[in-house]
């Protein structure tokens, strides 16, 4: 019926009375079947990762291309974060995660569970702004898109990744019937071949792919429930870390690499080639089953590619080409994402769209075509794309990308900000580091400087202007939000304006320190009599050696760290000892917080330390400490610090 109005340009109230007057007639019209959604999901598959834009010659995806050719390409869509949790609740939810509160993926952490965020009053010296502490569980009480469906009749299954929470915050809480692996973390606990385990469902075989297993079990399902309408998120894996595929296939990219160009990872090709394999199972077990006149595709990705790891003998993953930056950064490559929609009878096969959208469009989007009413008294942030699919457009400021946090361990990274894509331009707003403690604003028009090279908020302050009263509109529009606050603990003279954009070990280090260490996150350091004093104003104190004293990794482990310490803090202790620094390259160590010293020993079970941080704990409160060594595995000391 949907391309019926499309041929006639006939609106919806005058078809209902043509088609009422054929009733009257004798002449019933034969009642549409419902429509089927499947809504895959890639993870961190960037906007030049496939071969939809012409922006890779390496990357071959002919089956999201077959899926694009149905349908509709969105050549200006946006995730609604740079990373993947906040994009997955925004498509749930239809709201940004400046509403939703979830700005950060640490949903699968456990312990304390926060289902709002929380303003964060304090800050590392070094930073000129807070960052809000982020909500660590999707809320069961909202009416996530899933819910709505089921309740519409519809079967609902979710396959692969969630990243929003564990039981009882897992799919099965938020309207789906089935979820698959029914795992709460980032991505499969150790590699995509072989060896990924999950409570309820195994291996059949070490070489099985997580990929290939997902779209099997997925069409298993659909097949199942094949007579009724269903709802299926295929959310997958790829093509995030731990970087691993089929030996054949990481052989055939080899071979077809060009060492000068900057997508030159095979493993990464390899799955690239297994994710679009996936999409080609979904997309025959649909023509098999004789329901792709009624069966909807939405294709997207959660953000941006990763350009800051290294696999392959140290390239990295993927380059997102002409686009600046990547994952968890606020550029466009962070945040820019392939995207494609197929609704049978509404969008016209091959057909492009240059409209801005983001991921929590597709929310009231969905519930429209499905005519289901959106929820009362939830407030939408996401715009129904229904005319942009039927041939139009939609009116809207822009949209908006809430990103409160420094990803300072990444490349081009910003500090807290917001910003708006608005037509050709994008303004970003850095919360308090403007010269007078005001914000930042940065602008780009991204039609004549897609790379986002040149700065022109001063050379145009109208727009400038203008779409900083937008976000500032939106920002007042939202009631519950935590925003980053201007830091009360900010040091001037800790504060390397150069080090922006740049990863931590290779910063300028400012004025100060203590033989060689720097403070880090919440907290403040500085030499005593006979001790260094690290002083906590929240829950990430650390001591960071610089490159004063750590210019080249230390060789010779297994290590034996010791220190001397006296705190008043609480929680557990952790040893970082490789870059780039994360939870799977450090040690946990048990820390007294008695106020008395005790010495520490960790054991470090690497041959060679490239980074060397000391988390002492996870709270306010001081920490003195008198000394630290490093030896090796000879018992030699190969590091000291007496701090006299």
């Amino acid at each position: 019926m949907n391309s019926f109005f499309k041929m006639t340009g006939m609106s919806r109230v005058g078809a209902a009375v043509v088609f009422g007057l054929l009733f009257v007639n004798g002449l019933s019209a034969v009642a549409e079947k419902p429509m089927n959604v499947i809504f895959i999901l890639a993870d961190d598959l960037g906007w030049s990762d496939t071969e939809l834009y012409g922006t890779t010659k390496f990357y071959k995806t002919p089956n999201i291309n077959r899926l694009a050719e149905r349908g509709m390409l969105f050549t200006r869509a946006y995730a609604n974060s740079p990373l993947c949790s906040p994009t997955r609740a925004s498509i749930l939810t239809g709201q940004t995660p400046l509403r939703h509160g979830s700005t950060a993926p640490n949903h699968h952490i456990t312990g304390d569970e926060y289902l709002r965020a929380k303003e964060s009053p304090n800050g590392a010296p070094y930073q000129k702004s807070t960052a809000p502490r982020p909500a660590n569980r999707l809320d069961t009480a909202w009416p996530t898109l899933a819910k709505l469906i089921q309740a519409k009749g519809y079967a609902t299954g979710h396959f692969g990744k969630w990243h929003l929470g564990m039981e009882p915050y897992s799919p099965l809480e938020h309207g789906f019937d089935v979820d698959i692996p029914h795992y709460p973390g980032p991505g499969p606990k150790q590699f995509f071949v072989g060896n990924w385990k999950y409570p309820n469902l195994k291996a059949r075989h070490p070489k099985e792919n997580i990929e290939d297993r997902m779209a099997e079990e997925a069409v298993k399902w659909m097949k199942s429930v094949k007579d009724q309408p269903f709802y299926l998120n295929y959310w997958a894996f790829s093509v995030h870390g731990p970087w691993d595929s089929h030996e054949h296939l990481v052989e055939h990219y080899k071979k077809t690499l060009d060492p000068n160009d900057e997508q030159r990872a095979p493993t990464y090709a390899a799955m690239v080639h297994v994710f679009d394999d996936a999409i080609g199972t979904l997309l025959d077990a649909v023509d098999e089953l004789g329901i792709a006149d009624h069966t909807a595709f939405i294709f997207t990705s959660d953000n941006g590619g990763n350009m800051y790891n290294t696999i392959d003998g140290g390239v990295p993953p993927t380059s997102n080409r002409p686009l600046r930056g990547g994952k968890a950064t606020e550029w466009d490559g962070g945040v820019r994402v392939p995207t494609a929609v197929v609704w049978p009878g509404l969008t016209d096969a091959g057909s492009r769209s240059d409209t801005v959208i983001q991921s929590c469009d597709f929310y009231p989007t969905i519930l429209n075509l499905l005519d289901i009413p959106l929820p009362k008294k939830w407030p939408v942030d996401g715009a129904d794309l229904t005319p942009v699919l039927n041939g139009g457009t939609i009116e809207r400021d822009g949209v908006f990308i809430f990103f409160p946090h420094a990803t300072i361990g990444v490349p081009d990274w910003l500090p807290p900000s917001i910003q708006v894509v608005s037509g050709d331009w994008k303004l970003i707003r850095l919360f308090y580091h403007g010269d007078d403690g005001g914000d930042e604003l940065i602008l780009f028009n991204l039609k004549d400087d897609v790379g986002e090279t040149k700065n022109l908020a001063t050379s145009h302050p109208e727009k400038t202007q203008q779409l900083n009263e937008v976000i500032e509109d939106y920002l007042q529009s939202v009631e519950e939000k935590a925003l980053p606050l201007q830091n009360p603990n900010f040091q001037p003279k800790k504060y390397v304006p150069e080090n922006r954009g740049i990863t931590k070990e290779h910063w300028q280090v400012p004025e100060g320190g203590v033989e060689g260490f720097e403070e880090g996150g919440t907290a403040t350091l500085e030499k005593k009599e006979g001790y260094a004093l690290l002083e906590s104003s929240g829950t990430d104190p650390n001591l960071v050696a610089t490159k004063i004293n750590w210019k080249k990794p230390v060789r010779g482990g297994p290590f034996k760290v010791s220190f001397a310490i006296k705190s008043t803090s609480k929680g557990p202790g952790q040893l970082y000892y490789q870059w780039p620094v994360n939870d799977s390259q450090s040690v946990e160590f048990a820390v007294q917080h008695d106020g008395k010293m005790h010495e520490v020993v960790v054991d470090v079970p690497v041959a060679a330390m490239s980074v060397f941080r000391i988390d002492p704990g996870s709270a306010v409160g001081r920490f003195e400490f008198e000394y630290i060594r490093i030896e090796n595995a000879a018992g030699k000391i190969v590091k000291q610090w007496s701090f006299e």
